[in-house]
């Protein structure tokens, strides 16, 4: 039995974008098959497609994010076909990721999917609500102290503000000007446009979204935090300031209390459009133009 899937085997623009036919894979030991639903388009499939991470002479698999429905499983595992689940599929340089009518995910990197959400909402998700997550719990922070997110209108960003304000934190969002009631309703504390002259030592951490590298570091205070989200991209550590970068990992147990927090109304999935899988190309094609508010996703 065979598959479409988006694969890339040469890098380049969104014109690299193939769409192939594959074998539909098997699920090993501690694996499952899933029936993609949706999968978002994030900017790491960009970067894939660009070759940032490499794989020159390699087919390239897209999609991290997927929403769908259990297929086929693996021995050793305790979900059963049918499951509605969400999952993160990561890896730089796997032929097949979730841009496909099947997935093949780790078990434990998978959780039920909110009850609240279809499963266009539901993909857009796991790695930006995970990532948001995972730096949070990097940067270390207690609740009453004062953390900064710059990009805090992105994928990434936005959910960093809802989780830190859910723990307690006062969270002071950077962002556009146009983001500022959106920000606010999602827990921001305080508000600043991304062109505003930033105060020094204000904020026992920031999570740097955007990317601003030393000029997330300056406003935090000595012996703060400053997490990244692009490893490598990150300032040197001065005045004793914490500096880490994310490499944000599958975690289905975390995933189940952020899918938990979704239908609570704690956590929003934002879509900014579908595509179906055939117009992979285009989806990167819009994604590259930016401006958007919510994932893309790609719907098989």
């Amino acid at each position: 039995m065979f598959m479409r899937a988006a694969t890339v085997s040469r890098f380049g623009g969104p014109e690299a974008v193939e769409i192939t036919q594959v074998p539909v894979p098997d699920p090993g030991p501690g694996q499952v098959r899933v029936k993609v639903g949706a999968a978002a388009l994030n900017p790491v499939d960009a970067a894939m497609r660009a070759g940032v991470f490499g794989g020159t002479g390699e087919r390239i698999g897209l999609g991290w994010d997927v929403a769908g429905t259990v297929d086929s499983v693996g021995p050793g595992v305790r979900w059963s076909p049918g499951d509605r689940v969400i999952g993160l599929a990561t890896g730089h340089h796997t032929p097949l990721g979730t841009h496909a009518e099947y997935a093949i995910l780790p078990a434990d990197g998978i959780a039920p999917a909110p009850e609240t959400l279809d499963d266009t909402h539901a993909s857009a998700l796991p790695l930006n609500a995970l990532s948001a997550a995972q730096a949070l719990d990097m940067a270390g922070l207690q609740p009453g102290q004062n953390l900064l997110v710059t990009g805090a209108a992105g994928g990434v960003g936005a959910h960093t503000v809802e989780l830190a304000h859910h723990r307690g934190l006062k969270v002071t969002a950077l962002a556009s000007a146009r983001d500022e009631q959106f920000l606010r309703s999602r827990g921001a504390d305080h508000f600043l446009p991304r062109d505003a002259a930033l105060p020094s030592a204000a904020f026992d951490g920031a999570v740097d979204a955007a990317m601003l590298g030393g000029a997330a570091l300056a406003p935090v205070r000595d012996g703060g935090a400053y997490v990244g989200v692009w490893p490598g991209q990150e300032p040197a550590p001065e005045r004793g300031i914490r500096v880490d970068a994310l490499d944000v990992r599958a975690d289905g147990t975390r995933l189940a209390e952020l899918s938990r927090l979704a239908d609570q109304g704690i956590v929003l999935a934002r879509v900014a459009g579908t595509f179906p899988l055939a117009d992979a190309a285009a989806a990167h094609a819009r994604l590259t133009e930016g401006g958007l508010r919510g994932r893309l996703v790609i719907v098989p």
